[in-house]
């Protein structure tokens, strides 16, 4: 058996191609232009063909690589929990969304990365957080001009 074989970028270059896969395939029904411009078909069958194509590349690049051996590095569970707590925040900042408003979820997802982290300045992480909040809601409500949520605790 290869030694490639036991690489995590193989497998997941794998699944992440046989995800591509399925939402090109469920796309493909779906109109793909409307009279108004793209149709539900036109992002996700771009999405998933491009999402296909990388992580091909991704599973030739593991493939093609020499003895991944010689490179090997162990695991580390720290960083497998710093990726977890990332992704556990961004799911408690999609949770309570609706509930809080965007700019309240967002600025604190930000500051919670940059000062928790990354463990940067107060100062820094408290700019950043404003700053990206109120730089997208400036993008999504006025120049998209799509309503953002505001918060159900802030509604009178």
């Amino acid at each position: 058996m290869n030694a490639f074989i036991r690489k995590g970028d193989f497998w997941a270059g794998l699944a992440l191609a046989g995800l591509g896969f399925y939402i090109m395939n469920q796309a493909w029904g779906w109109n793909y232009m409307a009279e108004d411009g793209p149709g539900a078909g036109f992002f996700p069958r771009w999405y998933g063909g491009i999402m296909v194509v990388l992580s091909l590349f991704l599973v030739a690049g593991t493939v093609l690589k020499g003895d991944p051996q010689a490179k090997h590095k162990p695991f580390e569970w720290g960083e497998l929990r710093r990726a977890m707590t990332c992704w556990l925040a961004l799911a408690v900042c999609v949770a309570v969304l609706k509930l809080i408003g965007f700019m309240l979820a967002f600025g604190l997802l930000t500051w919670f990365i940059i000062a928790i982290m990354f463990r940067r300045s107060q100062l820094e992480a408290l700019a950043y957080a404003i700053g990206g909040a109120v730089g997208f809601y400036a993008l999504f409500s006025w120049g998209l001009d799509l309503q953002l949520p505001a918060g159900t605790l802030f509604q009178k």
